[in-house]
Parts: structure tokens; C-alpha cells; sequence
């Protein structure tokens, strides 16, 4: 049972967080797009926490988030976008589908760990 769901189409950034997550204490799942991530929060309901990338193909992570909100009724995981993406319009849309918070690539392990640990519940 994994307390974070990675979810980026990018296998280079998925893995790169996944790892550093992993090497940190934490058990991380892992999907390639929105389709993916939300099949993987149906099936495993310890996940607490999940970063995820906006543009993907499939799903973005945007209208993924707003399903986890509406179709799944999960208001209790938090979601973190990590994105290349800055526009404050693609932010006002995540603040309204419940977003928690929001970062600009590259990924900065170090500088989230304590946040990440706090909202995974670890």
C-alpha cells in the first residue's frame, strides 16, 4: 500500500521523485498519466498524498484532480501539482479542484521532503 502516488508522464521526472521518495522512508506508487493515477487512487485507498504533473497525455492532472474531487468523492487526499506550468489562470483551476499546493520544475526534493512526510502521514 503506497502513502504517495507519483503521477507524470515523464519516466525521467516519475522516477527521479519516486526514488528520492523512496530513499526518504516512503512508499510510492507510480503512473504514467491522469487515466493512470486515477485508476491507481480507486484501487489503493492508503494513498494520502499525490504529486502530479499537469500536462500529460490521456489525462492532464488537472482534470484529474477534479475527478478524484467529483467522480471519487476523495476530498481527503492531497494533491501537489509539479509542473512546468505557471499560468495563474491553470492555478486558479487547481485551487478550485482542491490543489494543496503548487511547483515549478526541476524538482527540489530536499526543499518539500517535511511537507510531503507531513501530508503522506509519515
Amino acid at each position: 500500500m503506497a502513502q504517495i502516488l507519483v503521477v507524470d508522464d515523464s519516466s525521467t521526472v516519475r522516477n527521479e521523485v519516486g526514488d528520492f521518495l523512496k530513499k526518504n522512508g516512503l512508499n510510492v506508487a507510480l503512473a504514467v498519466d491522469g487515466r493512470d493515477g486515477l485508476a491507481k487512487l480507486k484501487a489503493d485507498p492508503s494513498i494520502k498524498l499525490v504529486v502530479c504533473d499537469v500536462n500529460m497525455p490521456n489525462m492532464d492532472g488537472l482534470t484529474m484532480a477534479e475527478k478524484v474531487r467529483g467522480e471519487l468523492g476523495n476530498s481527503t487526499v492531497s494533491i501537489i501539482m509539479l509542473t512546468t506550468e505557471n499560468s495563474p489562470i491553470m492555478k486558479e483551476r487547481g485551487k478550485a479542484a482542491g490543489i494543496k499546493g503548487w511547483i515549478v520544475k526541476p524538482f527540489k526534493g530536499d526543499a518539500v521532503l517535511a511537507t510531503f512526510k507531513k501530508l503522506a502521514g509519515a
